[in-house]
């Protein structure tokens, strides 16, 4: 498992931690800290197991308000970093 944090930008969670399969694939986990506390973890509990590809294909883009981004989309951000650096160092 390859484990990384990831501070988002322009969004209300300080920090999300995700986890990813050694070869970056599959999400094995997901922690926000901060923002919408029931959003943050439904989200985390329905793609817990999900290929990191069919997720980040789902979730990019997503936006909230002006922001120009959103909590979902910063965690593809998150993901697709794990996944390389899984896989670099795999």
């Amino acid at each position: 498992m390859y484990e990384l944090d990831f501070k988002p930008q322009r969004v209300c969670p300080r920090n999300i931690h995700v986890a990813v399969s050694d070869d970056g694939s599959t999400i094995e986990n997901v922690v926000f800290d901060g923002g919408c506390n029931g959003n943050t973890k439904a989200v985390a509990k329905l793609i817990k197991g999900q290929a990191v590809d069919d997720v980040v294909k789902l979730l990019a883009g997503n936006l909230c308000g002006r922001r120009g981004t959103s909590c979902a989309d910063q965690l593809t951000i998150a993901l697709r970093k794990a996944q390389e650096q899984a896989r670099a160092v795999a």
